[in-house]
């Protein structure tokens, strides 16, 4: 196999990096010539984050802003397959990633070149991916797969073992009571499986039904109660973001929006989602039906 495979990636922990090389490995078993390439910010994201910072960043996720990066270098002008890693923060692309989609020399790349794309989230990446997906068709690039990998343990509980990783740096079990956070080892291993999936269409370069086939062989899925919650929270989130960057003292309602979040998470939305189960989501079985579909499909793919 001659094939050029560009993974490009964004993470602070790490963790998608071992998400992509897990993916990748079985396309360079294979003869494929991967590059990996990480991006980096000019200023970086200090990992771990302090709460102050990590909220903060938070008006500049949702209404799309971009900063400066560190000079990207690529072996090659043309690449049969682009492999993209990416987080969701505050339900949006990542800073970094965000800013390398709208980063001429790599949308030039991106320019008729098909792309799988991978995620690494807590639970919530719906938003996040169609922006992704959206910005990937304005650059002309060829989307025919995503994947989605997810902390599988309880909502509550990873959102207290997420922050505790985010805020110390530790990922071991938090308390010694709390499951270790982040993707459990054997599902980012399990990454290979779909890797080598792509291999006989990276020679072909037929890549319809790849979406489908992952989609039928359970590769990735969505929760209704969380594609509920993240549907919710996408307007909500639009709508601080909105409000706080018109304030001369943004410290003060970054804070305001902090506790809010949590009132929100731990009290406001069980309410939302008990209504909806009750009154809701028994009869709206299509619909629900619908939207899964367009979150998990990838048109023309």
């Amino acid at each position: 196999m001659s094939k050029k495979v560009l993974a490009i990636y964004y993470s602070q922990s790490g963790q998608l990096g071992e998400i992509v090389a897990s993916f990748t490995a079985p396309l360079a078993a294979a003869g494929a010539e991967v590059e990996t390439v990480v991006v980096q910010p000019t200023t970086p994201y200090a990992f771990p984050w302090t709460g102050k910072r990590f909220f903060d960043v938070m008006p500049d996720c949702v209404l799309g802003n971009t900063i400066e990066l560190q000079p990207l270098h690529f072996k090659h002008q043309q690449y049969d397959l682009i492999v993209l890693g990416y987080q969701s923060w505050f339900l949006s692309p990542s800073i970094p990633v965000n800013s390398l989609l709208h980063h001429p020399q790599f949308r030039a790349l991106l320019k008729d070149t098909p792309v799988i794309t991978l995620t690494g989230a807590r639970n919530m990446w719906l938003n996040a991916f169609e922006r992704v997906r959206q910005t990937l068709k304005e650059a002309g690039a060829k989307l025919v797969g995503n994947l989605a990998l997810v902390d599988n343990h309880h909502n509550a509980i990873s959102f207290v073992t997420i922050f505790y990783w985010m805020l110390t740096g530790k990922k071991d079990r938090y308390l010694n009571l709390f499951p270790k956070p982040g993707i459990a080892d054997a599902d980012i291993a399990g990454m290979a499986v779909q890797g080598a999936e792509v291999v006989p269409l990276l020679n072909t370069q037929q890549w319809n039904g790849l979406q489908q086939q992952w989609i039928d062989k359970k590769a990735v899925t969505i929760k209704y109660q969380l594609m509920f919650t993240e549907i919710k929270a996408k307007t909500i989130y639009a709508a601080w973001a909105k409000f706080i960057v018109k304030r001369k003292n943004r410290d003060l309602w970054i804070s305001v929006f902090k506790y809010y979040l949590l009132v929100a998470f731990f009290a406001g939305a069980p309410v939302l989602m008990g209504i909806d189960a009750l009154l809701i989501k028994p009869f709206s079985a299509k619909r629900i039906k619908a939207r899964k579909n367009y979150y998990l499909q990838i048109p023309n793919s």
